[in-house]
């Protein structure tokens, strides 16, 4: 299996990959993907920061997988590949404690003017007196917590050991997770908002969280209270932030820009990372190395299996649910030409196929396989196709209800 990185990744992972037998290419910097999908002709793409596009889908048609190095797919054409049938996967959660431990160091550095302590100190000037007022410290706040997946958990995990209140937001949640997290539910954004202290946000980024936090978000949150991206620019209405800023006296700690650069170096224009109520960093939050040794490793365990197995174990574009409305079971002799015999009686009468396994009995002298079918089979069809074959024992159709497709 030949794999295309088209990003560096740490030399743990380049080890593990020569030693478990892959073929592998390192992209350089400067080369472009297309001619570098072209010239190579990889099964398999492993990107960090550049973006998969239907160009390079194009280029490459025996690309099946496609791995991102970090948490979010964002910056891969997921329509695109899975129209082609091309795995995506990433590796989510094995940054979270890197970017939780940047978020409190933001939050930090915010509550008690740590950056600009620091700045005056190397210039020789002592400024006790005015650094030290308005730091109010973190315990008995209340932190709120925007997405309550692996990051965001850890965010509340840290903000509870400072003897902070946690409240949460999040849009798959269920009023039982409470409990369990050990955190508030609140029902909206906007309550979070005005309920809290400190605001920090752990969301992907989809159409429907796209510019989440705007006007009406920053209205209510409490005045002198901070807030902080540590997830995705583009999840952030930076206009209204920037004018949030200093019409309710709010702080900000951001590591993540909308339109930011994507490689290592750049020069790079922006009104909030420049503000002075602001404490910016460029997109460092999974820079630890214990981050990127451990996603590394992920990236290889998701090769190998996929090379090993066909299974793409954090596969993120795979139908949550298909069109299927019945269920035929087929239970049958373990013998060579029974499923395609049943395929093809189910294509000869138009019936489409959106999932299919075939499970064996101890002995392996019988089988049962569960196809999921786009429409009913008429019963005198069902009779024709097992008539028609000694080795089917029973056929049997179930209509899904919503719940079962």
């Amino acid at each position: 299996m030949k794999v295309l990185l088209l990003d560096d990744l740490p030399a743990v992972a380049l080890e593990q990959l020569k030693a478990q037998g892959f073929s592998f290419v390192v992209a350089k910097a400067a080369d472009n993907a297309v001619d570098m999908v072209k010239t190579h002709a990889p099964q398999a793409l492993v990107v960090r920061s550049r973006k998969v596009t239907s160009e390079i889908l194009d280029a490459g048609p025996g690309i099946t997988l496609v791995v991102r190095a970090g948490s979010g797919v964002d910056t891969i054409d997921l329509p695109g590949c899975s129209r082609r049938g091309v795995f995506v996967a990433s590796c989510a959660g094995k940054n979270a404690a890197a970017v939780a431990e940047l978020v409190f160091g933001l939050i930090l550095a915010l509550d008690r003017r740590i950056p600009e302590a620091a700045v005056q100190l190397k210039d020789a000037r002592w400024n006790k007196k005015a650094l030290a007022a308005p730091a109010r410290g973190l315990m008995g706040r209340v932190l709120g917590v925007l997405g309550m997946g692996a990051i965001g958990r850890l965010v509340a995990e840290r903000g509870k050991a400072f003897g902070m209140r946690v409240v949460a937001w999040d849009p798959l949640a269920k009023p039982e997770m409470a409990e369990v997290w050990g955190v508030e539910l609140l029902s909206q954004p906007d309550d979070v908002a005005a309920f809290s202290d400190v605001v920090s946000v752990h969301l992907a980024l989809t159409p429907q969280t796209r510019g989440l936090c705007g006007k009406n978000f920053f209205s209510a949150m409490r005045r002198g209270s901070v807030f902080i991206n540590a997830s995705r620019g583009e999840l952030l209405d930076e206009p209204a932030l920037l004018a949030a800023l200093d019409a309710r006296d709010l702080r900000a700690g951001l590591d993540v820009f909308a339109g930011e650069p994507s490689g290592g170096e750049a020069t790079f224009e922006n009104a909030l990372a420049r503000h002075p109520r602001v404490v910016a960093t460029p997109h460092l939050g999974a820079s630890t190395q214990q981050a990127q040794d451990a996603i590394a490793l992920e990236t290889v365990r998701i090769l190998r299996e996929y090379r090993d197995t066909g299974r793409v174990p954090t596969a993120v574009n795979l139908a949550r649910a298909t069109p299927a409305t019945h269920l035929l079971t087929v239970r049958h002799l373990d013998r060579v030409g029974v499923l395609a015999h049943v395929l093809n009686g189910l294509r000869a009468a138009g019936v489409n196929v959106q999932e299919m396994e075939n499970v064996i009995f101890d002995g392996a002298h019988a089988a049962l396989a569960r196809i999921h079918l786009d429409r009913a089979v008429e019963k005198p069809t069902l009779d024709t196709i097992q008539a028609a074959n000694g080795d089917i024992l029973e056929l049997r159709l179930i209509a899904l209800t919503p719940a079962a497709r």
